[in-house]
């Protein structure tokens, strides 16, 4: 499909979605910069991009940059809160992540966002928040994926230990 249309947004970021989940980060950046040529106001591919370079790359400033491009456009998406909040951490800004976690939070549970949450306070010291935020995102989504992981990286079990 993408042969017949090259600039197809729609096609272009499911496609990026794809290769991120292969762990091709130079390909789905490929098409989401392709997206934002078009459009530089995508705000999924400003989002989709900026959250891939903070959480796969240590390109965080570039990320940052993304990010709040994406939020000036939608200040209240729970995702782009969510990917504000991921760079602060992984920049070394564990207690302004945490407020962006909460904000996105505030809009309805999110398995991803509640281990994002549970990690940062994890790191600012307050290891019994951290577990209750994550056994409450156990109760409400103990098969996700990504959750399970960060709980596996941590060594925390269902037990709460």
């Amino acid at each position: 499909a993408l042969g017949k249309e090259p600039d197809n947004a729609d096609l272009l970021y499911a496609r990026a979605m794809l290769a991120v989940g292969m762990g091709q980060v130079a390909s789905l950046e490929r098409d989401l910069r392709r997206i934002l040529v078009a459009d530089p106001d995508h705000v999924d591919a400003l989002n989709a991009l900026g959250y891939t370079l903070a959480d796969r790359t240590d390109r965080f400033d570039a990320a940052e940059s993304l990010i709040e491009r994406a939020l000036q456009l939608r200040p209240d998406d729970p995702a782009i809160l969510d990917s504000m909040g991921w760079v602060l951490y992984r920049k070394g800004q564990p207690a302004a992540a945490e407020d962006y976690l909460r904000r996105a939070l505030e809009h309805g549970f999110d398995a991803e966002i509640a281990a994002h949450l549970g990690e940062v306070l994890w790191t600012l010291g307050r290891q019994d928040e951290a577990r209750a935020v994550w056994r409450h995102a156990l109760d409400e989504a103990p098969e996700h994926e990504y959750l399970l992981q960060v709980l596996s990286r941590f060594r925390f079990s269902q037990s709460g230990h």
